[in-house]
């Protein structure tokens, strides 16, 4: 992999495990120096291996650098140095020497699923906690967080002011989780991970159709809290087997252009087995419990989407999608919804439903309104408008398409 790609993917996986490493050594009350020690890090990583070269192990030079960084600034920064101070007198003998950084992969694991559970303090307001989770786990810019919570960059910009100094006030206590501290933050961790997939799965702010390191990530984090005895339960399962029906059809997503390939349209020799019976093993734990969750419904409907076309199949896809709109209304499942509705009922059944839904902002509803109407005239309308609220090259070049072949 080139340089001006590696150094993004590497900010992607490795800047949330060493801002974790910092805030679980020196409090997270230092939560936005550990910050900018790791945006320098990597912005000497940038401009060094540019004239030196590519190191051989990219990750272990980060670390080295960031941990070098860290101890400098604690040296040179005597006021800071005290306020660090409660924090590093219970690991070291001194003050003025701290002690090396632990950068196993376990104590990496362990400061990551720490700091999943810690930003998601209750002293936080829901929105605040994903905005946070978002941009110190996930390495989200605050463009990404905006569209991930339908919100605008001045906002999240002063959410995240506002989290960090909240977070600065109980930071003595938010590394001392016990386990009855977890359950009532495991919501907004698992709806953090869920964002991270699906701003993979759907990217968002890029040119790109999907972003797969994102989709990894997301994964990974899962199975840190999947493999932690006081984290684990049937949401969990359910979130991982949703992810793992949906990476199976990561390959199928996008052509060899970058150009998106709807569900109909995919190659299904492209659909990777091994991730389907995964899924289909952490479905089968999720159901365990007494309780249905929206992770559960989203992962039996894409479970039916790895199966093959059968009547059967959409009446169980349109069920399933009736039962999550009763259980958590959202525009874009009521939109999938009349899809199945027109595969079980008809195209005019399914045409008259979406109309309803009257989703006037959504590229997608006049894509869908156009697929389902059989009229020409009314077919060009509604990919026009589409057209008109696309915001990536991909999605415009698909829909000009779409009204080259009905011209």
């Amino acid at each position: 992999m080139d340089e001006p790609a590696l150094i993004p993917n590497l900010f992607r996986t490795e800047y949330s495990n060493l801002v974790a490493v910092l805030c679980n050594r020196y409090g997270l009350s230092n939560i936005q120096v550990a910050e900018d020690i790791v945006s320098d890090t990597f912005l000497m990583a940038s401009q060094t291996w540019g004239k030196l070269g590519i190191p051989d192990n990219q990750a272990g030079w980060l670390y080295k650098v960031a941990k070098n960084r860290t101890l400098d600034y604690l040296r040179r920064e005597k006021v800071r140095l005290e306020k660090v101070a409660p924090f590093v007198l219970a690991r070291t003998e001194t003050t003025t020497q701290p002690a090396e950084l632990n950068l196993s992969k376990t104590h990496i694991e362990d400061s990551q699923l720490r700091m999943l559970f810690a930003v998601s303090h209750p002293s936080l307001e829901k929105k605040a906690q994903l905005t946070l989770a978002l941009r110190v786990l996930c390495g989200f810019s605050a463009d990404e967080i905006a569209a991930a919570l339908l919100s605008s960059k001045t906002s999240v910009n002063k959410t995240l002011f506002r989290s960090k100094k909240r977070l600065q006030q109980h930071s003595a206590t938010l590394f001392n989780l016990v386990p009855e501290d977890l359950a009532p933050r495991l919501d907004t961790v698992l709806t953090t991970v869920y964002l991270l997939f699906n701003e993979g799965y759907h990217a968002t702010r890029t040119t790109h159709v999907l972003r797969r390191e994102l989709c990894y990530e997301a994964m990974r984090l899962g199975l840190l809290i999947q493999g932690n005895v006081h984290t684990v339960c049937p949401e969990v399962n359910a979130l991982l087997a949703l992810m793992c029906f949906h990476a199976s059809r990561l390959d199928a997503r996008a052509n060899d252009t970058g150009a998106p390939v709807l569900y109909y349209e995919q190659d299904r020799s492209l659909w990777e087995p091994a991730l389907i019976s995964k899924g289909t093993d952490f479905l089968n734990k999720a159901a365990t419990g007494e309780q249905i969750s929206r992770y559960h419904l989203e992962a039996a409907i894409a479970y039916w989407h790895t199966e093959q076309d059968t009547p059967e199949k959409w009446e169980e896809i349109l069920q399933l999608y009736n039962q999550l709109l009763q259980l958590e209304y959202a525009p874009i499942a009521a939109l999938n919804r009349t899809y199945a509705l027109a595969r079980c009922k008809g195209n005019q059944v399914g045409l008259e439903e979406a109309i309803k839904l009257n989703l006037e902002t959504y590229s997608l509803y006049y894509c869908l309104l156009a697929a389902l109407d059989q009229d020409t005239a009314n077919q060009h309308k509604h990919l026009t408008k589409a057209l008109s609220l696309a915001t990536s090259a991909h999605e415009k070049a698909h829909i000009q398409k779409k009204l080259a072949a009905i011209a």
